[in-house]
């Protein structure tokens, strides 16, 4: 169905191949998961499948990329409609319709299909993505995963034989993930789609696979059995890192797989409460003190009366399904965002309680720091080193930025346009930019999008060491895994109110939802992470 054939691509004014020499033949009714770390050019192997690369990135592809016969090289994108279905990193970059039901249709539009059969199809696509409550709703007034899931659908209205997703449950809670998974395994297994997709959160993707491709920083593919695969990938979910440490074999890829093996390794384990996952620098001094929330989108109440108290030096993961008024809330905080009722106080450096909806935006800024969902609003200068130089003229020492940014995600060359990164890489820029003036509170939304284990860990290490200078830092998520290793405090919303707010071992635990892999396997035992499997089999008188 798909066969790359030594294939390099170079992009100009690079001075190496973005891909080099590829060979690849993917079959009829196959799950590809394309891995590596962020930049390595997963997304271009993605999209030199139906011609984007060079077609519309531009740049130079050697040798020849076929997709059911048809060779990129003389056929534009546009001739690959009927034939493979493309979903982005970034949906609303694709959206080309006002509302959710007629950019379910555009495609078959576009694509001269009986009306009764676009009726239909759209109907299907509504009911098998949760999406049928939100079919005459305004895209841009949806959640940054209801956005994904509508992105996901349009693609599937016109049936094509090849599907490639980047990153497509990056936006989405664990349920809608897992449900957005389970639906692309039937088209696999059922219709015979082949699926091409990349994604950073192999916990949630990597028990599907049929085959893993991995591409490696120098641009080299590898690919076969992702059990074979996975073993010397420096890219890997806790359940293979658990295996790895435990000497599993054959390595398990699924939380299922895993406790098959975990009963010796539970009976190593002390049952006593293992040491905490992280150490926590929160003190009582308060941060922010919010009363009473509200925020309304026209009819929609997306905030309802919430109270939400921070304290210095404390995490604060806030979790909850795709349109719980996460993003709604964090806005609000800031003081920039909607707000139709409550208050919000936030000690300034003379300890006086200000509202920072209340004042101008530069003195908002400094009292509370957000980093949205997408990255690049905040982007607007023509280098990586122009904008970094601005952020540390907003308040910062000369170089700060390019310290920050090279500890989350290193080798971004200062010349390049921040539109040409990936989404990972302008994640990271973004978020060095707004860590650079260091607020007394910071508020992430969706940080982790676009980003590897390696530089989530990075990340991870950069909130810890601003929790432990004294900021309030609260990180919407739907990573688990991160939430897990990252934060002291989970907060979780629903339907626009506060359902659950507690120590991240009481609240990642009580609900299967929210576990990370970890939990899952060693249950009923009270471990986390990887990292206090291991401290806890490091102990002497467990190795006794």
């Amino acid at each position: 169905m798909i066969r790359f054939e030594r294939v390099s691509v170079t992009y100009e004014d690079t001075s190496r191949p973005t891909l080099r020499d590829v060979d690849l033949d993917i079959d009829e009714g196959e799950l590809c998961l394309v891995v590596g770390h962020t930049g390595a050019g997963k997304s271009t192997l993605l999209a030199a499948i139906n011609g984007l690369v060079p077609h519309f990135t531009g740049g130079t592809l050697q040798g020849s990329v076929r997709v059911g016969g048809r060779d990129t090289a003389h056929h534009q994108p546009r001739e690959f409609a009927d034939l493979v279905g493309v979903v982005g990193q970034d949906p609303v970059a694709g959206f080309v319709t006002d509302t959710v039901e007629e950019e379910l249709a555009y495609g078959m539009e576009q694509l001269a299909l009986d009306p009764a059969v676009m009726r239909t199809r759209v109907e299907e696509t509504l009911d098998l993505l949760g999406l049928a409550d939100l079919r005459q709703r305004g895209l841009h007034e949806l959640s940054g995963g209801q956005q994904q899931r509508v992105a996901i659908g349009a693609a599937l209205t016109a049936h094509p034989r090849v599907l490639v997703l980047d990153e497509p449950t990056s936006a989405l809670d664990p349920t809608g993930a897992d449900d957005v998974l389970a639906t692309i395994t039937r088209l696999v297994h059922d219709l015979g789609v082949t699926v091409v997709l990349a994604e950073h959160r192999l916990e949630r993707v990597l028990p599907y696979a049929d085959r893993l491709i991995h591409v490696a920083r120098d641009g080299t593919v590898q690919h076969g059995d992702p059990a074979t695969l996975i073993a010397g990938t420096t890219v890997a979910p806790p359940v293979v890192d658990l295996g790895r440490m435990a000497q599993w074999s054959p390595l398990p890829l699924s939380v299922r797989d895993a406790r098959r093996h975990a009963s010796a390794l539970r009976d190593r384990l002390p049952p006593t409460p293992p040491r905490p996952h992280r150490h926590s620098h929160a003190d009582a001094r308060n941060a922010l003190t919010a009363t009473g929330v509200v925020v309304r989108h026209g009819p929609v109440v997306a905030v309802r009366g919430v109270d939400l108290s921070l304290v210095r030096g404390e995490i604060t993961a806030l979790m909850g399904r795709n349109g719980s008024g996460k993003s709604s809330l964090l806005w609000a905080l800031q003081g920039s965002g909607r707000r139709d009722g409550g208050s919000i106080a936030v000690p300034d450096s003379s300890s006086r309680d200000v509202d920072p909806g209340r004042v101008g935006a530069s003195e908002a800024r400094r009292l509370v720091g957000l980093v949205p969902q997408t990255a690049t609003d905040l982007l607007y200068l023509d280098t990586v080193d122009a904008e970094l130089d601005q952020a540390d003229r907003d308040g910062a020492e000369p170089g700060t930025a390019r310290r920050l940014l090279d500890a989350i995600a290193a080798d971004i060359d200062g010349d390049d346009h921040p539109r040409d990164l990936s989404a990972g890489q302008q994640l990271a820029l973004v978020l060095a930019i707004q860590l650079a003036v260091t607020p007394g509170v910071l508020l992430l939304d969706e940080p982790t999008r676009g980003l590897d284990y390696r530089a989530k860990a990075a990340l991870t290490r950069t909130l810890d060491d601003l929790a432990a200078q004294g900021r309030a830092i609260v990180v919407a998520t739907h990573d688990v895994e991160f939430a897990a290793t990252t934060a002291d405090r989970v907060v979780v919303m629903a339907d626009g109110e506060v359902v659950a707010d507690g120590p991240v071992p009481t609240v990642l635990t009580a609900s299967p939802t929210f576990a990370p892999q970890v939990a899952k396997i060693l249950a009923p035992l009270p471990y986390l992470t990887v990292g206090q499997v291991a401290a806890a089999l490091d102990d002497p008188e467990v190795r006794a």
